[in-house]
């Protein structure tokens, strides 16, 4: 006997567009889009024009005239988010948020209380509406994966209940986007060799899948096609990496054009690192071009980092190896930095001024310490007194960013 599906997958529909529209019910029903430069988030109204998260505030106003464009209320996303959290904690403390929008939660070992997984995600559908005025999707199945598929497919405010021995039959006849890691560029990849659903990815050479997406993705993919997903609900996640991109339109592949925006990124990344004691050792930059292909560059330092002119150092060096490699390309989309292989309160190593040209980038040198001095002097002024109070001149001259930092803010995973 299959075992119950107890886990649930809960997705606010439409997040952002639903608490503007829940704001000002004048919005209810027309196509609306947070942003304006671009679009942060779309209603289903918008996207039913083609209007996509991400996308041109141009292009998006081409092919929905009547688009309403609004500016977001960041501190009401963050409230409603966290009282929805609490509504599936009010059913069973395993649960595993992954977003402002969504979590995780395993309901076993609650039927006696709540009565079986189904009730329960009817019942947290159903408070959630009527306490907070949002819709919400939830799936429920016996692994992360399917619940995960089963909420997609529930949208806009549904519910789909898998049932553990229809499990496959679920799960093939999908589109493989529907997997947890396939975007647009894997998705492109698996149809060149004639994969477009889930059961075609099941029914395919494992190897030719490696072959094509590399052995860790292939593999992984491989075994999620057949549902098979171990993972179990982490009730206190930490990530492994903190990271930022920016999203620039099409721009010059230029150092005036590139390094303020590395600039800003490594101020964000590395004020998060250091509020939460966490240095990384590796650096990863990545350049979309214009056709949207993205490459990228990893550098592993001997010591962890956590200042903000040495991060910013070392993402300009990366970006410009990428365009030397890539000379032809003369345009660039996207700017993203992440920073891995993260300390937890690491012991500072004091060492010799011998002027090597890398002090900068380590902590131990006298000129790494006087930038990390003046990084917790900046972050001193800045819990005092807001962000914008005081920064590096590097950061504070650039272009105001099409995405604002809030909206920002609540992507970025807890360290």
């Amino acid at each position: 006997m299959a075992a119950l599906a107890t886990i649930l997958h809960a997705d606010l529909d439409a997040f952002y567009a639903s608490v503007e529209q829940l704001i000002d019910p004048s919005l209810h029903g027309r196509p609306i889009a947070v942003g304006g430069g671009v679009v942060l988030a779309a209603s289903y109204e918008a996207r039913a024009f083609g209007v996509r998260s991400g996308m041109p505030g141009r292009r998006a106003r081409e092919l929905c005239p009547e688009i309403i464009f609004v500016g977001g209320h960041f501190n009401e996303y963050k409230r409603l988010g966290d009282a929805a959290i609490h509504v599936l904690s009010d059913f069973t403390p395993a649960v595993e948020r992954i977003s402002i929008d969504e979590a995780f939660a395993d309901v076993s070992g609650c039927e006696q209380l709540f009565g079986p997984p189904g009730e329960i995600a009817k019942a947290i559908r159903s408070r959630v509406r009527t306490e907070l005025g949002l819709p919400i999707s939830i799936g429920v199945a016996r692994t992360k994966h399917l619940a995960k598929i089963a909420s997609q497919v529930a949208k806009p405010d549904g519910l789909v209940i898998v049932d553990p021995d229809l499990e496959l039959e679920f799960l093939h006849d999908l589109p493989v986007e529907l997997m947890w890691g396939v975007g647009p560029a894997t998705r492109a990849r698996l149809a060149g060799m004639g994969v477009k659903t889930i059961g075609q990815l099941a029914q395919s050479s494992p190897k030719s899948v490696e072959r094509l997406l590399g052995r860790a993705i292939g593999r992984k993919l491989t075994a999620l096609a057949w549902n098979r997903d171990p993972r179990e609900i982490q009730t206190h996640r930490r990530a492994h990496s903190a990271g930022a991109q920016s999203a620039l339109g099409r721009k010059p592949a230029v150092e005036r054009v590139f390094r303020p925006v590395l600039n800003h990124l490594a101020d964000r990344i590395a004020g998060r690192l250091r509020a939460k004691a966490r240095p990384g050792r590796t650096v990863t930059v990545r350049v979309r071009f214009a056709d949207l292909r993205s490459v990228t560059r990893s550098l592993t330092l001997p010591a962890p980092i956590s200042t903000t002119t040495a991060l910013a150092e070392i993402a300009v060096q990366l970006v410009r190896g990428v365009l030397a490699d890539h000379c032809d390309e003369k345009t660039i989309s996207l700017l993203a930095i992440s920073v891995s292989n993260l300390a937890d309160d690491p012991v500072l190593q004091l060492e010799l001024p011998f002027g090597l040209e890398d002090e900068g980038h380590r902590p131990g040198p006298r000129k790494g310490m006087k930038r990390l001095r003046a990084d917790h002097a900046i972050d001193a002024i800045r819990n005092r007194f807001g962000w914008e109070a005081v920064g590096y001149a590097t950061s504070a001259l650039r272009i105001a960013p099409s995405v604002p930092d809030e909206f920002r803010s609540l992507a970025e995973k807890e360290l």
